[in-house]
This record gives C-alpha cells, sequence and structure tokens, in this order.
C-alpha cells in the first residue's frame, strides 16, 4: 500500500531570487540537515489560521512566545498526558506547525501529575483568576512605561544630582532588554490557564459523545454558549454605547457622511454635543481600543487606536441600524435559555446518578474555565500587543534618526535578537563623541533592501497545506479544537483539487447551527469591511475581535481556517447565526455576489452561483 505523504519539506526548492533567505530567521526555525531524519517523519500543517502571510522576522517574536508558553504549559507544568508540544519551522517565510503526541510510554507516568495539578486549578479557579488579572496588568502598565528616545548630546544634569551611575546608552540596551522580556512573560500568562480551558472543552465533549451516541458537536457546543460579561465583547459593546450617545445627541450624521476619522473628529469639535460625544470616547479608548484590526500578532495590524477608521466605520454601521429602529444587542438571553434547556434535556436522558455526577461536573466546570478562553485575548494579544508594537516603531525610529534605517518599520525585517547589535553600535559611536562614524547607517540600510525583496517574492508563493506523511486519523486533540484540521481536512488536502468555477459544494465544521441564505461577501483585507452589506454572508480566512460589531448585520459565515474554538465560531454561537469553519478554500473558490446556502448544523456551504 503506498504511503499517504505530502511533498518533503526538503524537497521544496527555493524560490527563484531569494537564494539565502534563511539567515533573515533563527537557525533553530528552519529545517535542516542535522534533524533531517527526525523531520522528514512528521506531518507537517501551515498554520494559515495565525500565520497567513510570510512573516516579518521580527514578528515572529509572537510564534517564539507562543512556543515556548504552549509547549512548556503542555508538556512540562501541566503534564497533559496525551500531548506534548508544537514543533514549528519556517520555510520560505511561512510558518509550518507539527504536534507531537506523547510517546505512549510517557501518558501513564504523566496522568497523576496532570490529575493533580489541574485538579488544584479548577478547584482554585476563580481566586487564581483574581490573580492573575493583576499580573497581566502589571506587565501592560511597565509597557506603557517603557519609552524610546533618541541618545542625547549631552547628558542632564539630574544624571549627576541623582547620582544615577548609568548613561543613557546603557539604558537605551536595558529598557531593549526589558520589553523583550515583558512580552515573553505576558505569553507564559497567556497560557497559564488556556490549555486547561482546552482540555475541559475536550472532556464535556468526549463525555457527551460517549453518553449521547449521535449527538451532534453544535449540541454540544450550544450547551456552553452565551458569554454574557467576556471581555473580547466589550469595544464592541463600547462602540453600541457610543453610537446611541451620538443618536441621543444628534451627531449621528457626522458619522454617516463616512469622512476620513480626522475629519469627523474636526466636525464634532464645532459643537458642544460633538465635543460631549468625544469625552466619552476618551474615555472608552484606554483599554477597549486597544483591539488589533487582526490577531494583534502582527505589527502590520494596527489597534483602533491607531486607526480610527476602523471604529468609526462600526460607528456608522451601528448609528444607521439605531436609526432604522433595530436591535444593536446580542441575544444573549435567548442564547442562555437555550443552553439551559439542552442541557436539562441531556441530562434527563442519563440513566444513572454516577453518570449525572459527571456530567454535572464537566459542565460546571466547562462554564466556569471557558469566559477565560476570550477575556484572556484581549489582555494579551490586543491590550497588550497593540502597546508592544507601537513601541518597537518607537525604537525604530530612534534608529531612523541615527541614520541606520530610512523608515521605523525597518526595524521589523530582523529578528529580535538581531537588534542588540545594531543598538551596540549605536550607543559605542554615540559614547566614543562626535565625528565617530558607525558602520550601521550603511551596513543595515543595504540589508533591509535585501529583505523587502526577499519578503516580496515570499507573498508570491503558495504555500503547499502541509508537508512530510499524512496521518491515517487525525487523533491529536488540540489539532482538531484549534485549527480545525481533522481527518477529512487531510483528505481534501491530498485528493486533486478541482476549479475554482466547478465547485457548488464546501464543507468545513459545523461551528454554529442554522441555515442562512445570502448574497457573499469575501473580505480578504480589514480594510474592505466597510464593504459589507446587511444580510450578507461573510467568507473570509478567518474573523478576529474587532470584526465582531459585523456580526450584526451577516446573515452568515465561512471561513477557511479554524475549527468549533475559533473566534468565528465562537462570536457566530453568541448572535445565533449560521457558521460553518475550516473549508480550506472558500475565499478562492467563491466570489462576492454568489448566492450561498450556508448550514452550520452540517457544516455544508452549497454555492448557488
Amino acid at each position: 500500500m503506498q504511503e499517504r505523504r505530502f511533498l518533503s519539506p526538503f524537497a521544496v526548492e527555493t524560490i527563484p531570487g531569494t537564494e539565502g533567505w534563511e539567515r533573515m530567521y533563527p537557525y533553530y526555525w528552519l529545517f535542516c540537515e542535522e534533524r533531517r531524519e527526525w523531520e522528514e517523519k512528521q506531518f507537517w500543517f501551515f498554520n494559515s489560521l495565525h500565520y497567513p502571510d510570510p512573516e516579518f522576522p521580527f514578528d515572529l517574536i509572537a510564534a517564539s512566545g507562543c512556543w515556548l508558553a504552549l509547549a512548556g504549559t503542555t508538556t512540562r507544568v501541566f503534564a497533559i498526558p496525551p500531548a506534548n508540544g508544537v514543533a514549528k519551522r519556517v520555510l520560505n517565510g511561512y510558518l509550518y506547525f507539527s504536534p507531537q503526541a506523547a510517546p505512549p510510554e510517557k501518558i501513564e507516568e504523566k496522568v497523576p501529575l496532570f490529575q493533580k495539578r489541574s485538579a488544584y486549578y479548577y478547584e482554585n479557579w476563580d481566586q487564581l483568576y483574581e490573580k492573575w488579572e493583576p499580573k497581566v496588568r502589571a506587565l501592560i502598565e511597565e509597557l506603557k512605561g517603557i519609552e524610546f528616545n533618541d541618545l542625547p548630546e549631552y547628558e542632564d544634569e539630574s544624571a549627576i544630582l541623582e547620582h544615577r551611575g548609568y548613561s543613557s546608552g546603557y539604558l537605551l540596551k536595558e529598557k531593549y532588554s526589558k520589553i523583550i522580556d515583558n512580552f515573553f512573560k505576558c505569553w507564559q500568562y497567556h497560557f497559564e490557564f488556556l490549555n486547561l480551558v482546552y482540555v475541559a472543552y475536550l472532556m464535556f465533549f468526549g463525555f457527551c459523545a460517549k453518553a449521547f451516541p449521535g449527538i451532534s458537536e453544535n449540541t454540544i457546543t450550544k450547551m456552553v454558549a452565551g458569554l454574557p460579561t467576556a471581555l473580547m465583547f466589550r469595544p464592541e459593546e463600547e462602540i453600541g454605547k457610543l453610537s446611541k450617545l451620538a443618536v441621543y445627541l444628534g451627531v449621528g450624521d457626522v458619522f454617516k457622511k463616512g469622512l476620513p476619522p480626522e475629519e469627523t473628529i474636526s466636525e464634532l469639535k464645532k459643537a458642544d454635543q460633538g465635543k460631549r460625544w468625544l469625552e466619552a470616547m476618551e474615555l472608552a479608548r484606554d483599554p477597549w481600543f486597544y483591539v488589533s484590526s487582526g490577531t494583534g500578532f502582527f505589527h502590520t495590524h494596527p489597534s483602533w487606536n491607531d486607526d480610527l477608521s476602523v471604529p468609526f466605520g462600526h460607528l456608522r454601521t451601528y448609528v444607521e441600524r439605531i436609526e432604522r429602529g433595530e436591535s444593536i444587542e446580542r441575544p444573549i438571553e435567548a442564547i442562555l435559555a437555550e443552553r439551559e434547556r439542552l442541557r436539562k434535556e441531556y441530562r434527563e436522558l442519563l440513566s444513572t446518578d454516577e453518570d449525572k455526577k459527571v456530567f454535572d461536573q464537566s459542565y460546571e466546570t466547562l462554564s466556569m474555565v471557558f469566559p477565560y478562553a476570550e477575556n484572556h485575548i484581549f489582555y494579551v494579544e490586543h491590550w497588550h500587543h497593540s502597546l508592544f508594537w507601537r513601541k518597537i516603531k518607537d525604537l525604530g525610529r530612534v534608529l531612523v534618526n541615527a541614520g541606520f534605517f530610512k523608515e521605523p518599520n525597518d526595524i521589523f525585517y530582523f529578528y529580535h535578537t538581531d537588534i542588540p547589535s545594531m543598538l551596540e553600535d549605536l550607543v559605542m559611536t554615540w559614547a566614543t563623541g562626535p565625528g565617530t562614524p558607525s558602520r550601521g547607517p550603511g551596513y543595515w540600510a543595504r540589508e533591509v533592501e535585501w529583505r523587502k525583496g526577499i519578503l516580496a517574492k515570499f507573498r508570491e508563493w503558495t504555500p503547499p497545506p502541509a508537508l512530510g506523511p499524512a496521518p491515517e486519523v487525525v487523533t491529536e486533540p488540540f489539532t482538531v479544537q484549534l485549527w480545525g484540521i481533522t481527518t477529512d481536512t487531510v483528505d481534501s488536502w491530498l485528493a486533486p483539487r478541482p476549479k475554482p468555477e466547478e465547485v457548488t459544494e464546501l464543507k468545513g465544521a459545523p461551528a454554529s447551527a442554522g441555515v442562512g441564505e445570502g448574497p457573499a461577501r469575501v473580505i480578504t483585507e480589514v480594510e474592505k469591511l466597510g464593504e459589507l452589506q446587511p444580510g450578507e454572508i461573510l467568507v473570509c480566512r478567518c474573523t478576529s475581535p474587532s470584526w465582531t460589531p459585523i456580526f450584526g448585520k451577516i446573515k452568515a459565515a465561512v471561513t477557511d481556517i479554524g475549527g468549533l474554538s475559533s473566534h468565528a465560531a465562537i462570536v457566530s454561537r453568541e448572535y445565533g447565526l449560521p457558521c460553518v469553519a475550516g473549508t480550506g478554500y472558500a475565499t478562492t473558490t467563491i466570489k462576492t455576489g454568489d448566492k450561498l446556502q450556508v448550514d452550520g448544523t452540517t457544516g455544508v456551504v452549497t454555492i448557488m452561483r
């Protein structure tokens, strides 16, 4: 029997014109001869959910922080029995992941460790979470206090009078070290609870699937839907409040003009009512506008605070809906009522008190921990990371003023461990005195131009969906739960792909129940969200929290990537919308205007062109 396999990572050809690209990334992120025997035996999938584009070297710090935190928490901290960490590699700029199952001989060894450690967290969840929030807020406050400024010609006299004992050159290096440590520690906190949320989800799913043969995944997800206090919905709720205030104050027409943000603000400042609205917005901006237009993993995804056009676009939509008399609220009461109805009905089907006890415990645990899955995202990936990318751009300006770069964003063409050598060059030359030339301006400017060319060619390449041997059955739980990669997904990757115009049906994860019909709107860039019309079906790679306000006007959602725990799936359930996630090729198969039927119960999208 012929082995099912994809192309070997070592058989992927270098893109012409990118020779030597490997030096842009850390050596341990690359497929290599030293590990070839092991790497060729692994199944690697292109993680287009979190990293759909070729990576700027500096932006890889997010994947590095995740690698250490996710893998370490899984394998070394909580010792989750069936899973080890996730191995990661860069190939032609794109990220490939390989989830590692625990060796059979280690699973039994890990069981008592996991039971004791997870039980401590589950039993003390609320108290531990109360301690978690201040820890993360402290990191955010520390981050706010890190300022990168040009080196002075002479030190301020306070350096003498305060007996500081160190120069601004040393302080610049120290600040950079501190901000990198701050970032990695935030990712450690990111996963302190998160894997236990996924484990609780999987345990409840596993129990229901066994106790109620034939139960759909959709029905199980409905039993845990309803997040009335989730922080990731706060930005959207603040937009709702500001929209109502705009209508109440009589300034809604200003937003309906669709002017650029600076012109909108200028218009509002002309009247007292507009000034009142602006005061309210300023109160909401910190922290609720620190929500990234994407996942928060990239410097290229600005937050609302960095680009007000996105929240102002949502405001325009909400104002128009309010004036039409439409509700802009999530139907949370109905969702919670349906959740309780299903819980009671399925509990009554259990025949033994022991089964009912296990069901109750599993349900209560998941209900307790699940809000964290959304709350931590706002703190870490949005609030913290939006500030982090802004600070790194500030450091880029310092290097621009020193002649190292032409633009502040040039700093992102280098991995974070490359920057200390630049800073050392800068501060050593500064310390030596005026007239002393630095090598940096000529050296790094040439390197930036070369790297820009490499990344441009990477963007023209289509990465294969997977590499290495294909698993007969995908059983690793996090692969299914987080990335939506199932056995059917792998089979579809192996099968010959028909031409887009020949496809009449796509299959994916039944992420949110119900059936919706309407015209498609394919959105691949956040800047295009304003084109989405009421009653259309959103078709996209994946969604991010900053997209949440548009769920109130769509009929359904279809994504290329993601599973039952993806953002699109969770938000669709909160709005009672059909959603099919992880279709693989929706954005390259469906065209805007195609009529679709989205069945979120079966996971089928029918294209009725």
